[in-house]
């Protein structure tokens, strides 16, 4: 395999270490596979290209997130060995920059450019030689290998091809790495927004009601309207004393740790809890006792499950609810019922802040299913909660919804 050289022509001496090719493609594919600390994965393999290709140091470097600067993950070798030991340096620097632009392998003869680039670093290479290696995955190169040498060398084809396969394999880590990371900021960002509107939902209506009364109350007050000033002013305590209740069960909600023992252990605490602040009687029916579900999506359920019960004891006037998980194949569903006062079609259409639907149906989503709710045969309210128990068929059923 022929190699660019990004200053001149090398003598054709070669240099071929005895290596165990295949075990290092090997190796680095399990590592791969079993989702190996990225950092930790690209360090372990710098000492073994470091002797497969016969170089004296070696440094490895990711693509930062904007792909103008590539970051040092870790070196081989002292510094005056290995050059450039910066922590980041341009993209677009040296041998490293050549080996970006080609997204191949490059030879540098001469690393003087390196040295003038950056100065400030007073640079001293011991080395006068460099081969860049690039980490790449289908076309776009996410970071690379440095290996350093200090006589004319030219590895062989057989060595350049398995440098550059463990740059494809290395590259695919790395893209797995930046999904991973992708996925983490979604989850963060969905959770935040959740959060948000949780206190949202908590006090902001009530608030706006504050302001509203409050130039009321300052009139009452300036018109020595006695009688009217403190209607307005019990109106604006009743208010901020609300709020205050509402805040403090949202902060609890979201303090609350999951039950360590499991998602049937934390619903019977959500009941016991329930049944004794708000004297409702709550039947619990798990007709689904071997289910097993991921702690991220028992946490969603347990959410779903104390809102929709925080409802009842705010807004049903029920005297009787009930809890029912049942599992048919690979889909869950939990369903609460009440036997109150009702909902009706305009809250069930557009959903009131006060209801606390909107997150409920967000929580659904994250687990791939949906929340319906419901006029309960009988009289009273019905919200059913049913999203599939594989996490597979949730990211096929959440693929599908934005395709549409």
């Amino acid at each position: 395999m022929p190699l660019r050289d990004s200053t001149a022509e090398l003598p054709a001496t070669t240099s071929t270490p005895g290596f165990a090719h295949g075990g290092i493609l090997a190796e680095i594919t399990a590592g791969v596979a079993a989702g190996d600390d990225l950092h930790e994965l690209l360090q372990r393999f710098l000492a073994p290209l470091v002797r497969l290709a016969g170089a004296q140091a070696g440094s490895v470097r990711a693509l930062s997130d904007d792909g103008g600067r590539l970051l040092l993950v870790g070196t081989l070798g002292p510094p005056q060995v290995v050059g450039c030991a910066r922590q980041e340096v341009s993209a677009g620097c040296g041998v490293c920059g050549d080996a970006l632009a080609h997204e191949d392998l490059v030879w540098a003869t001469d690393l003087a450019p390196c040295a003038k680039n950056h100065a400030d670093a007073v640079l001293e290479f011991a080395c006068r030689h460099a081969l860049a290696v690039p980490l790449r995955h289908r076309g776009r190169v996410l970071g690379l290998y440095s290996l350093f040498f200090d006589g004319e060398v030219r590895v062989s084809d057989e060595v350049a091809g398995l440098l550059k396969a463990v740059g494809e394999l290395l590259g695919l880590a790395l893209h797995h790495a930046l999904l991973e990371q992708d996925k983490l900021r979604e989850r963060v960002l969905a959770e935040r927004q959740s959060m948000a509107a949780e206190v949202h939902d908590a006090v902001a209506q009530t608030l706006a009601y504050v302001k509203m009364r409050l130039p009321l109350l300052e009139q009452a007050i300036a018109d020595r309207e006695k009688a009217s000033a403190e209607r307005y002013c019990a109106d604006v305590r009743q208010a901020v004393s609300s709020a205050h209740a509402n805040l403090r069960e949202v902060l609890t909600h979201l303090q609350a740790p999951i039950d360590q023992r499991g998602l049937k252990h934390a619903l019977q605490s959500a009941v016991a809890s329930f049944r004794q602040l708000t004297q409702i009687g709550l039947d619990f029916d798990d007709q689904a006792p071997a289910l097993e579900l991921s702690p991220a999506q028992e946490f969603q359920v347990v959410r779903i499950v104390q809102e929709a019960l925080a409802n009842i004891a705010k807004h049903a006037n029920a005297s009787r609810a009930w809890l029912t998980l049942e599992q048919l194949h690979d889909q869950v569903c939990v369903r609460i019922d009440d036997n109150g006062s009702g909902i009706t079609e305009a809250d069930v259409g557009e959903p009131t802040a006060h209801l606390g639907l909107g997150i409920m149906r967000q929580r659904a989503a994250h687990l791939g299913g949906a929340i319906e709710v419901s006029t309960r045969v009988g009289g009273g309210t019905r919200v059913e909660l049913n999203f599939p128990r594989s996490p597979a068929a949730a990211l096929q059923r959440q693929t599908a919804e934005v395709a549409r």
